[in-house]
């Protein structure tokens, strides 16, 4: 082990980890389906999985179906790309880790803006609405005020005030 590269160990804990998140999902779907008394789900149930919780990406969180708010890292919704009204489930691990994956993304649509800087926030001006973006994918894709960007949309974006940006042109 000793031998891989320290980009290929990470990579192989977040396939590990996204592993164990869908073994937990299963194993929650197969005890709803046969019932929690069953004892072919008797052995299921002798490692603890966390926590696991579904909602929608709003932006920059996650709201979950119990209407807390959860923190989604910025470099995360960047990478993945995430819109607001995508599903994220996250599973809160027995040590405290948040690990988030999309589970639903919406219908997307792509639009080209100009990227503006207000009070410390980024937007990207498309058909004379505004637009939030995260500082992560600025910063990321090393594009700055006025340059022409591409983002990703929900295809019903008339309510939306987020998008995720794509690339700088």
């Amino acid at each position: 082990m000793a031998d891989l590269p320290e980009k290929q160990i990470k990579r192989l804990r977040v396939l590990i980890q996204e592993a164990e998140t869908s073994l937990a999902a299963a194993k929650e779907l197969l005890i709803s389906v046969v019932g929690e008394e069953s004892s072919t789900t008797a052995n299921l149930k002798d490692e603890p999985i966390g926590k696991i919780i579904e909602g929608v990406f709003d932006g920059q969180a996650m709201v979950g179906s119990d209407g807390k708010t959860y923190p989604v890292p910025a470099n995360y919704a960047s990478k993945s790309k995430l819109v607001q009204g995508d599903i994220l489930k996250l599973t809160i691990a027995d040590d405290g880790t948040f690990m988030y994956k999309q589970i639903g993304p919406v219908p997307r649509v792509q639009k080209v803006g100009l990227l503006t800087l207000e009070s410390g926030q980024y937007y990207v001006e498309i058909d004379n609405k505004k637009y939030r973006v995260l500082l992560a994918s600025v910063t990321y894709f090393k594009a700055k005020p006025g340059d022409q960007v591409s983002v990703d949309l929900p295809e019903d974006h008339e309510d939306s005030e987020w998008a995720a940006l794509e690339a700088a042109l």
